[in-house]
């Protein structure tokens, strides 16, 4: 009897273990390298953020849904003051985090329309060996 009361522990233990709330991502890599893809959108309303945004005019960016680590986005990480810093052929830009991307990889981030063309003609649609990084 005592043995099948802790095995009904332990496997509750294991259960809870990989079930568990934590996220893949849960720190904000602030400046560490990555290589990737980039895409752009041209969105209108409001971002994962929770606030307005124009992707076709403002300048921005949405990241990965791996980088997200609250179920309540408004109050993420990424929404408080944290930006991506964008290198493409020489070209650098920053752009602020305001929405995710529920496609993209966690490599690949999603510029508004008007970032993208900071780097690239919009008729490119993809450029890939991006260098990025979280900056706040």
């Amino acid at each position: 009897m005592r043995l099948r009361r802790w095995s009904g522990v332990v496997a509750a233990a294991v259960v809870g273990v990989a079930v568990g709330t934590g996220t893949a991502h849960a720190d904000i890599p602030i400046g560490q390298p990555m290589s990737g893809k980039s895409t752009y959108y041209n969105d209108k309303g409001y971002g994962a953020c929770g606030t307005p945004i124009d992707a076709s005019t403002q300048d921005l960016v949405a990241v990965s849904a791996a980088w997200w680590t609250t179920a309540n986005l408004n109050n993420d990480p990424l929404c408080q003051g944290i930006s991506v810093q964008v290198t493409y052929q020489g070209r650098t830009i920053t752009v602020p985090v305001r929405d995710k991307c529920p496609s993209c990889a966690s490599t690949h981030i999603d510029l508004s329309q008007t970032a993208f063309r900071r780097l690239a003609p919009l008729d490119v649609g993809v450029i890939n060996g991006v260098t990025w990084k979280f900056v706040r």
